[in-house]
C-alpha cells in the first residue's frame, strides 16, 4: 500500500522568499527583531545549561546572523547555508549542533523534516528548533473573521498544536525529546504594525494558494475589529506562542 500524498500546504519559494524579505528589512532600524531575539537567546540558554559546545553546527532561519556570530565566536564551525530544502535529505551532515529558528511552521511534512534533521547530526547531536505555535495570534486572526464574516478565506497559517509535538518527536526517531512553550505578549497600535512585525520577523504568508489581498471595506472592518480588543491606551495586546523542540540523535547514531 502506497504512503497516502501529503497535502501541499505551503510554497518552498514563498517560505524562502520570506525569509530573504526578513533580512532586507532587517536594515530598517525599527525593524522587529524581538520573535528571533527571543528565539536566539534561549537556544543559547539551553546550550549553556546543557554544557553542550558543538565543534559543527548548523544554523537554520536566523535572518539577524547573531546565532551564527555567537557560535562562531565560541568556537564552533558554523555552517548557513543560504537555501536547503527542509523537507528533504540534505546534502550535508555529521552536526553535533542544528538549531532552527522559525522555519518549521511552514512546512508540508512536519514528521519528514524532523527526521532529516535529526539525520543530519552526527550520533549524540542535539537539535534546538523554535517556531511559533498554535496558540499564536489570537487577535489576528479575530480581525480577519471580521473582515469577510462570510467566507472568511485562508489567511493564517494552520499552526502546530505543542500537545502533538512529542509524539511527533518520538515518530522521527528523537532520542529525550523535550517540548516547552512560552509566550510573548506585545501591545499594538494598530493592525498595519503588527502585520509589519510579522513581516519584519519572517513570518509572512507562505501558503502555497494564498487568498487575494483584502478590499477596502474588508481591510477597514478588520482595523476596526482590532482596535476594539484596545485597552483603555489604545492598545491591543497580541501573543506569540514559541514552541522549542530539543532533541538529540542516538550514540549509536540511529
Amino acid at each position: 500500500m502506497s504512503a497516502p500524498a501529503i497535502p501541499t500546504i505551503f510554497s518552498p519559494a514563498r517560505r524562502r522568499n520570506r525569509l530573504a524579505r526578513a533580512q532586507m528589512r532587517r536594515e530598517h532600524a525599527d525593524a522587529a527583531r524581538f520573535i528571533a531575539e527571543d528565539m536566539i537567546e534561549d537556544t543559547l540558554e539551553r546550550l549553556g545549561f546543557l554544557r553542550h559546545e558543538p565543534a559543527r553546527a548548523l544554523v537554520l532561519g536566523d535572518w539577524t546572523g547573531e546565532l551564527a556570530a555567537r557560535l562562531s565566536a565560541s568556537g564552533a564551525e558554523v555552517a548557513v547555508p543560504d537555501d536547503i530544502d527542509l523537507e528533504a535529505p540534505y546534502s550535508v551532515s555529521g552536526f553535533d549542533l542544528i538549531t532552527v529558528t522559525g522555519l518549521l511552521d511552514a512546512v508540508n511534512d512536519l514528521p519528514g523534516a524532523l527526521i532529516h534533521l535529526r539525520s543530519a547530526l552526527a550520533p549524540g547531536g542535539l537539535v534546538i528548533a523554535h517556531f511559533i505555535g498554535g496558540q499564536s495570534l489570537p487577535a489576528l486572526r479575530a480581525a480577519m473573521l471580521a473582515a469577510e464574516p462570510d467566507r472568511p478565506a485562508a489567511r493564517i497559517h494552520p499552526l502546530v498544536d505543542p500537545r502533538a509535538a512529542p509524539a511527533l518527536l518520538q515518530r522521527a526517531g528523537w532520542k529525550d525529546p523535550v517540548v516547552d512553550t512560552h509566550a510573548l505578549t506585545v501591545r499594538y497600535s494598530s493592525l498595519d504594525r503588527l502585520v509589519a512585525d510579522l513581516r519584519d520577523s519572517g513570518l509572512g504568508n507562505a501558503l502555497a494558494k494564498p487568498a487575494a489581498p483584502l478590499g477596502r471595506a474588508a481591510l477597514s472592518r478588520a482595523r476596526t475589529a482590532f482596535t476594539a480588543r484596545a485597552d483603555a491606551d489604545g492598545k491591543t495586546a497580541e501573543t506569540f506562542e514559541i514552541v522549542t523542540l530539543t532533541g538529540r540523535r542516538s550514540l549509536a547514531g540511529t
